[in-house]
């Protein structure tokens, strides 16, 4: 399973899109800053079923999915009006679990947008653990938030900028806390430079001055069936790198 904040499918698409899902050829991939209309592109894709959540304003925010098994179910958004209408949220739904790709809101410069957020994250816990009522959950996506020190290059600089809030460090605590688990730091709870997005300006990624804020969160029951997380650093496309879990075969 591959998530990957693509910053404009189309323009991803001309930046190697298709030669990385070729090559890793993934079970699901996906997609979150879409920021197209489905309509808007032809995606010759014949093992993959397609799934679009689009944003009501166009160029803006968006999500899709591509998988080669098709779902029991999908559904598109979190079913509160005031969140629906950026295309953030799509799950689809399995035998043995709930697949959940997230875009989450920026809480903007100067925190513009951070109450919006905060409102945001209290609903899309309660989203969550509703699912997980009925079946374990996995969860991936652009969750704009580096939960610890070690998942930002300068932590200390940036307190109080967007996506290292107390607030918003504190909503992603809440989660894990409830018992979900973050799959990559299962497997490498202390290793440095995992990052997967970097600034465009002043050189940040060639710098590797970067922030580790797309995951892939597991129910707890899962954990045994994980055999790795994986950070593809070194793809480009986007201003983000794919992120990726590995599940047991046997397991779907």
């Amino acid at each position: 399973m591959i998530s990957w904040n693509v910053n404009g499918l189309r323009a991803c698409v001309n930046k190697g899109f298709f030669e990385f899902l070729e090559a890793e050829s993934p079970d699901i991939i996906a997609l979150q800053e879409t920021k197209m209309q489905p309509e808007q592109a032809v995606f010759p894709l014949p093992d993959y079923h397609i799934f679009w959540n689009s944003a009501e304003k166009k160029g803006y925010s968006g999500t899709a999915i591509f998988c080669k098994n098709e779902p029991m179910r999908v559904s598109l958004g979190l079913g509160n009006e005031p969140f629906d209408h950026e295309g953030r949220v799509i799950t689809l739904e399995y035998a043995n679990f709930f697949f959940v790709n997230v875009y989450t809101p920026n809480s903007q410069d100067e925190l513009k947008r951070l109450d919006f957020r905060m409102d945001w994250e209290d609903v899309f816990f309660e989203y969550l653990k509703k699912l997980e009522e009925k079946k374990p959950i996995i969860v991936c996506g652009d969750m704009n938030v580096a939960h610890k020190e070690i998942d930002l290059k300068n932590p200390k600089t940036n307190r109080r900028n967007p996506g290292f809030t107390d607030e918003e460090r504190g909503k992603m605590s809440r989660l894990l806390d409830s018992g979900v688990c973050d799959s990559f730091r299962h497997f490498y709870p202390d290793l440095d430079g995992a990052y997967s997005w970097w600034s465009y300006r002043f050189s940040a990624r060639q710098k590797d001055i970067g922030w580790r804020i797309d995951y892939f969160l597991v129910s707890e029951c899962i954990k045994g069936r994980m055999l790795d997380a994986i950070i593809y650093k070194n793809v480009m496309g986007s201003d983000h790198c794919p992120v990726g879990l590995i599940l047991e075969d046997e397991w779907n």
